[in-house]
């Protein structure tokens, strides 16, 4: 057995707060832990929270309690909470958490090594918390990937300059600040160096990437550069705003061989009045001409997106109007929130709030809506031969294993369970559909003769690093 102290992991939100989680394990490494995938076997446990809305907020409070827990009935010493949550609301915390040790927030991850690293003669202040929020990641930083090595996500910019009336993200993460092109393109060389195929290119606004240098940069300089990485198969875009796009970008979309034709950009609402109260920048036809640029220009594009319902003033017509484009651009994910008030942002005090009862009325709808749709286009994969990522063995059967197509963003879009055939986590293999659920396919893999491989004897299971993800759906 090791002498190595131990330390757990619990990253909650979205997969930007998975990179930071990931950079405080790299910490933990260089500090000499040991990472376990029990709570309970852990000296030091942290939790890395989300504060941007209502359900987040009380996920993450519950998964405080329950890991301070450990510090009465395991062998936890010492509680850290870092994030979101903690980097909004740090006093409070602090009063109601007597059994957290030391606070953390949202650009305090290089912090934790001071905390790991403490003895009695050197003592760490039990808050830690940084404002207002400035770090951002260089390729220099301590970095572990916590899932399979095969996928990353890399974080090109940190916080947001927009103004929309729902959010509170600039309040948490700061300003824009875009990492430089050559960094990002360095890190992503070391991961595929280490046997990453593919990359997902996140941040919080991720479309106005480079525009806060004082030579502007684009997006689709850095995906081109990026895409050109020996060994890199795969290369996808989250958190695009739906801004005009240039025609470099909708081209590497559509074109360039290793940059999958995969849109996330969150539309939040339709109607021109939801859109101007929400302070979006930008009207219904926009969205339109964006959806049918993107159709249009974009072959076997998928394109994923988010609805927030029951913001103050949307009225029925205005739902309606929501509805009628959904059903017109027949997205293939969407994700639909109900609207959070929450303190600090400009719609908190805005007036003609949406009934609870109508706002969730309006919620199960819109889901109801979607999901034929959702269901016709995977359908109409059936018998299709396409390119699979590999994930490894499924946790239904050992007799299964799953993979993504280029379509599937990881644990976010879905799965494909793969029904026959042998390989390795990490290889891409041509595989036909045989079926399709709501969001879900089935499908046999395929040999390098092209034909339908025999069903495996039976596997090992896939070893993955024992950090506890939790991730809101959006």
């Amino acid at each position: 057995m090791s002498d190595a102290k131990t330390i757990h992991f619990l990253s909650l939100g979205c997969p930007k707060n998975r990179v930071d989680t990931e950079v405080m394990l790299g910490v933990s490494d260089q500090a000499g832990f040991r990472l376990v995938g029990a709570p309970e076997e852990a000296e030091v446990i942290v939790v890395n929270t989300c504060g941007f809305i209502g359900p987040a907020k009380e996920e993450s409070i519950d998964a405080i309690l329950e890991m301070g827990r450990f510090k009465e009935g395991g062998s936890c010493k010492r509680l850290v909470v870092a994030g979101c949550l903690s980097q909004r609301y740090p006093e409070e915390l602090a009063a109601e958490m007597p059994e957290v040790d030391h606070f953390m927030g949202s650009s305090d991850m290089l912090k934790l090594r001071d905390v790991l690293t403490q003895d009695d003669e050197h003592k760490v202040a039990r808050m830690l918390v940084g404002n207002p929020a400035q770090y951002s990641f260089r390729v220099t930083d301590p970095r572990r990937l916590s899932v399979a090595s095969h996928s990353a996500y890399v974080k090109i910019a940190e916080g947001c300059n927009r103004t929309c009336s729902f959010c509170i993200i600039p309040d948490l993460r700061g300003k824009q600040r875009s990492r430089p092109i050559e960094d990002i393109v360095r890190e992503v060389e070391m991961l595929v160096a280490n046997g990453t195929v593919e990359i997902n290119l996140v941040s919080q606004d991720t479309m106005s990437f480079g525009r806060d240098f004082e030579e502007k940069k684009t997006l689709a300089e850095l995906v081109r550069k990026v895409a050109e990485v020996p060994g890199l198969k795969w290369l996808r875009l989250f958190y695009l705003y739906p801004e005009t796009l240039t025609d470099e970008l909708v081209e590497l979309l559509a074109d360039h061989p290793v940059v999958v034709p995969y849109v996330d950009m969150p539309l939040q609402h339709a109607a021109d009045s939801m859109l101007k109260r929400m302070r979006r920048g930008h009207g219904g036809p926009r969205l339109r001409r964006v959806v049918e640029t993107l159709r249009t220009r974009v072959p076997n594009l998928t394109f994923r997106t988010a609805f927030i319902v029951g913001h103050p003033g949307e009225t029925e017509e205005d739902f309606k109007e929501l509805c009628d484009f959904v059903s017109w651009a027949e997205f293939d994910r969407v994700g639909v929130f109900r609207y959070s008030k929450e303190e600090g942002t400009r719609s908190h005090d805005m007036d003609a709030d949406v009934p609870a009862k109508v706002s969730a009325a309006r919620h199960r709808k819109l889901m109801s809506l979607q999901r034929p749709i959702s269901r016709k286009k995977l359908k109409a994969m059936i018998g299709q031969d396409i390119e699979v990522l590999v994930e490894g063995e499924s946790d239904e059967s050992e007799y299964l294993l799953e993979g993504r197509h280029r379509g599937q963003a990881p644990e976010i879009d879905g799965k494909i369970y793969l029904a026959n055939g042998t390989a390795k986590p990490g290889t891409l293999m041509r595989a036909r559909i045989t079926a399709a659920a709501d969001y879900d396919l089935v499908a046999d893999l395929h040999g390098e003769d092209g034909a339908p491989q025999a069903p495996p004897p039976g596997a090992k299971r896939v070893k993955r690093a024992p950090v506890r993800l939790r991730t809101l759906a959006g």
